[in-house]
Order: structure tokens, then C-alpha cells, then sequence
């Protein structure tokens, strides 16, 4: 998994890229809770180029979506692959989360 950050329209934009598994939920984890601990409150995970996703991957999902409720913030998820949006849907996530087709949306929330 790569994980890449940039700052659009005074979100956080993280990028996902590759497998958020057992072996590397852990990575996004920090990277996320740092994020949140400095202040960042409003965020964009860009899931487009994300192939699959573990419960470890998901529990990382609702952990940083609880904190960020917690403040007022707001979290928003964008570009699911199908598989992964299906994923979603059967674990009742797709009633949690903002998600978005795509980055563009997600910015126009």
C-alpha cells in the first residue's frame, strides 16, 4: 500500500493506492490519526486506486470517521471500485460514510 497526501481546498486529500490489508492497515492508521491529532478535521480518502480491503482496513475507516464526527468534522470517501463498494454495502457501511464517485465530487460535497 502507498499512501499519498495533499491538501485541496482546505481538505486533506489522501490517496490510497494497493492493497489495505492485515499487513498494512496499520500504516494508514497513523498516517490518519496523525492527520486528526494536527488539526485536520476535514478529510477526503481517494479510494480510486485501491484494489481490496480487510476488516483491519475498514475498523481503520470507522475509527478515523468516529474522531472526526467527534470535533464536527467531516470525512468523505470517493472512487470506490466496485468490488470495494460491494464490500461496503454488505458490511452497512454505505449508511456510515459520505461516498463519492469521485475526487471531484467529493471536493463539492
Amino acid at each position: 500500500m502507498h499512501l499519498q497526501i495533499n491538501e485541496v481546498a482546505g481538505n486533506k486529500v489522501v490517496a490510497i493506492e494497493g492493497r489495505l490489508d492485515t499487513t498494512t492497515y496499520a500504516d494508514l492508521e497513523k498516517t490518519l490519526t496523525n492527520l486528526f491529532d494536527e488539526g485536520c478535521h476535514n478529510m477526503i480518502l481517494d479510494c480510486s486506486a485501491m484494489d481490496y480491503v480487510s476488516s483491519s482496513g475498514l475498523r481503520v475507516f470507522l475509527m478515523i470517521l468516529k474522531k472526526i464526527k467527534s470535533v464536527g468534522g467531516s470525512l468523505v470517501l470517493c472512487g470506490l471500485q466496485p468490488a470495494i463498494y460491494n464490500v461496503f454495502e454488505i458490511s452497512g457501511f454505505l449508511s456510515i460514510f459520505s461516498i463519492r464517485d469521485s475526487l471531484d465530487q467529493a471536493l463539492n460535497k
